[in-house]
């Protein structure tokens, strides 16, 4: 059973057993019928946990199974930003020949060996070609000669092809990046979203993305394609002197995050005319690169967190790292909707690009009246109790280029996990005073 199909099973045992009706549940969650249908189906996913916590809450869920439909839910939809993953591929051996085989390949065809006899004796190359008195005066230890040459070539080789797959290059060594990918993204060994570097460890297997020693954040590799998740080998090896250990996490980076679902803004160029309609929120990150849109005034990252290893990681807290200010340009904004709303609002970690050291501070939430405890470090997290970060960023006076940096510790070690957009900046941009658009669907047309 995949990981959407036991969420989906967990919906349909809380539905059968709470005994609403699909159109109760729908008007209880501020959604339609045929959404909710498709949820319980496995059908479709939702695209933010809130809707899956009141749908728990108006079940009459206990606080466990709430627990268990969460889990569930952060590993379907763990595995619906990753996409299926290819098997390796499964490596041709290449057969060495035996001595005693090329001694025989040579003995075939003499004439094609270059071989350095006695007293400077010297034979000819290949293509060339004994001549008759040559090829008749030729003696056996010749023969005997080239056979171990090619042998002594041969075994050389092998044993240099040994020493170079056990030592390998320099792992310490960052190697050059891919460009970076739109939307959401981490830098990691896996995909970017990929938008978290993790310190990577001598043992990594090859194709690991590469670490800088200094600072034990991973670079961009070129397999990654802006990937949006970053990992860490499945377990921690011992840990090097003077090398920071590899995180035993795994990143998952949301950068387009609407409130409620459909509540957000864009800073774009364009005019009014060239700007398509606005996209669906899983749309969002395609929509914008192709647009070259920003985050207006305010932008929310979810981040969703795996242990890879078989003990847990404790989160110890969370840094604001503004790369640039700069002024904000002057474009339109683009509304993605005329407003909307729900009865939730997050807990979040709030964050102000504008303060001259952000700090990022837990704000409590609520639920239709319902407070929701604001989030605290320390944290824990492993492979089987996932956890996700909300921070919610805002700007009215800079265009901002801004990344997280996660503290964490486990018993291999401690280490910062970076969080960015697929190996670039995230980037919010202030845009008070600017011209505002919203789409009229009746006129098929941005206005103002």
């Amino acid at each position: 059973m995949s990981e959407a199909e036991d969420f989906a099973r967990l919906m349909r045992e809380l539905k059968d057993r709470g005994g609403l009706s699909y159109g109760v549940l729908a008007r209880r969650l501020h959604t339609s019928t045929s959404t909710l249908h498709r949820y319980c189906n496995g059908e479709a996913l939702p695209a933010e946990f809130a809707v899956v916590g009141r749908f728990a809450r108006a079940c009459g869920a206990s606080a466990a199974e709430a627990v268990d439909l969460h889990r569930a839910w952060l590993l379907a939809d763990a595995r619906r930003r990753a996409g299926a993953t290819a098997p390796d591929p499964v490596p041709v051996p290449v057969p060495v020949p035996a001595p005693d085989q090329a001694a025989a390949a040579v003995e075939a065809e003499p004439e094609r060996t270059v071989v350095v006899g006695p007293a400077g004796m010297v034979g000819r190359a290949a293509g060339t070609g004994p001549t008759g008195a040559e090829s008749g005066a030729r003696p056996s230890w010749y023969r005997r000669r080239a056979a171990g040459v090619a042998a002594a070539g041969l075994t050389a080789g092998a044993v240099a092809l040994a020493l170079l797959a056990v030592t390998g290059p320099d792992r310490g060594t960052p190697h050059a990046g891919a460009g970076p990918g739109a939307g959401i993204g981490t830098r990691g060994s896996g995909g970017s979203a990929s938008a978290a570097a993790t310190p990577s460890a001598p043992g990594a297997a090859p194709g690991a993305t590469p670490t800088d020693p200094a600072t034990g954040t991973a670079q961009p590799s070129a397999s990654s394609g802006g990937s949006a998740t970053a990992s860490a080998p499945a377990s921690a090896p011992p840990p090097v002197p003077g090398r920071a250990p590899a995180a035993p996490l795994k990143a998952a980076v949301r950068s387009h995050v609407w409130a409620a679902g459909c509540d957000h803004a864009y800073l774009a160029e364009r005019g009014p005319g060239s700007v398509p309609p606005p996209p669906v929120q899983a749309d969002a990150p395609a929509w914008a690169t192709a647009q070259r849109a920003v985050h207006a005034g305010s932008q929310i990252v979810e981040v969703t967190l795996h242990g890879t290893g078989g003990g847990a990681v404790v989160l110890e807290g969370l840094e604001v790292r503004v790369g640039a200010r700069r002024t904000p340009p002057a474009w339109n904004v683009y509304q993605m909707s005329q407003g909307c709303g729900g009865g939730l609002t997050p807990a979040v970690f709030a964050v102000n690009l504008d303060a001259p050291r952000p700090l990022a501070r837990p704000v409590a939430g609520n639920d239709a009246g319902n407070r929701l405890p604001a989030p605290a470090f320390p944290m824990r997290v492993s492979a089987d109790e996932p956890v996700v970060l909300r921070v919610e960023a805002v700007t009215t006076g800079c265009d901002c280029d801004w990344s997280l940096d996660l503290r964490w510790t486990s018993p291999a070690g401690s280490g910062t996990l970076r969080l960015d957009d697929g190996g670039r900046p995230l980037r919010t941009s202030a845009a008070t005073g600017r011209p505002v658009y919203g789409y009229a669907l009746e006129q098929g047309r941005w206005a103002r």
